[in-house]
């Protein structure tokens, strides 16, 4: 029972993982404009993976996509791969988790194909949590390295100086999405253990004697090493057991007992 609800729980944590890591990639606003030392504040701008904004007091709202690919920095296009690879990831760890489910019976499956595809979705979970949460810190080390850059700036007098961003709410929303989805494939990974057939869990091993094969036997027989020749007895006339004698002394045949 336990089995089941870590696989089920970790199921949902992870969708719930994937879900956020969708909609953060999607949103906006992953880097919004400082207005702590602005003193224009009709207009509002914010970026995100896809595209940048300006919000004006008025509250009318105009977006721009970006037209180009190769004018974007190496960092920008690297933390939209990451972001993506993590979401693709995510969805195909989904899939398989569906058909892995142990409350979930397809046929004539065993719980080693099911533990085996549970173990290969927490895998993806992972890898997919890891993936969303270095996507937005790198982003997120970004604005820390411009934001500094553009202070320095503004406190030697330079006038030219662009706006500065700080932190948006993709930023959050991406990180907590990376740790449920990171959460919820250990979950599954854990899972995985329990849903291993005992019989497969324990191998047989035998033991060998080493030295001497030794064979027991019970009663009047005697222990032999087992590479003692066998002993033939003949029967005949000279090769009888002596009888014993009344004082109790074995009587061996003498040499006329053969004529």
């Amino acid at each position: 029972m336990s089995t089941t609800i870590c696989q089920v729980m970790g199921f949902i944590v992870s969708s719930l993982g994937v879900a956020g890591c969708m909609v953060s990639t999607a949103m906006d606003m992953w880097s919004t404009q400082d207005l702590y030392d602005n003193l224009v504040t009709a207009v509002f701008q914010y970026q995100g993976l896809w595209r940048s904004c300006v919000r004006q007091s008025s509250g009318f709202t105009e977006c721009r996509p970006y037209f180009t690919i190769l004018g974007l920095p190496a960092m920008f296009q690297a933390v939209r791969a990451l972001m993506i690879v993590g979401i693709v990831l995510g969805i195909l760890g989904l899939l398989v988790c569906v058909f892995a489910l142990k409350c979930v019976r397809i046929g004539s499956m065993e719980d080693s194909a099911k533990a085996n595809m549970t173990l290969t979705s927490g895998i993806m979970f992972i890898v997919a949590g890891l993936c969303a949460i270095t996507g937005v810190s790198v982003f997120a080390n970004m604005l820390v390295t411009n934001f500094w850059m553009s202070t320095t700036n503004m406190y030697q007098g330079m006038q030219n100086v662009q706006n500065r961003y700080t932190f948006g709410s993709a930023l959050f929303v991406g990180w907590v999405a990376g740790g449920l989805t990171l959460v919820g494939g250990i979950m599954m990974c854990l899972a995985c253990r329990g849903l291993i057939p005992e019989e497969s869990r324990y191998k047989a091993v035998s033991y060998n004697a080493s030295g001497r094969n030794i064979s027991y036997r019970t009663g009047p027989y005697k222990v032999g090493s087992g590479y003692e020749p066998e002993t033939k007895t003949r029967k005949g006339a000279g090769y009888e057991e002596a009888a014993r004698s009344e004082d109790g002394r074995r009587s061996y045949p003498s040499k006329y007992d053969y004529v």
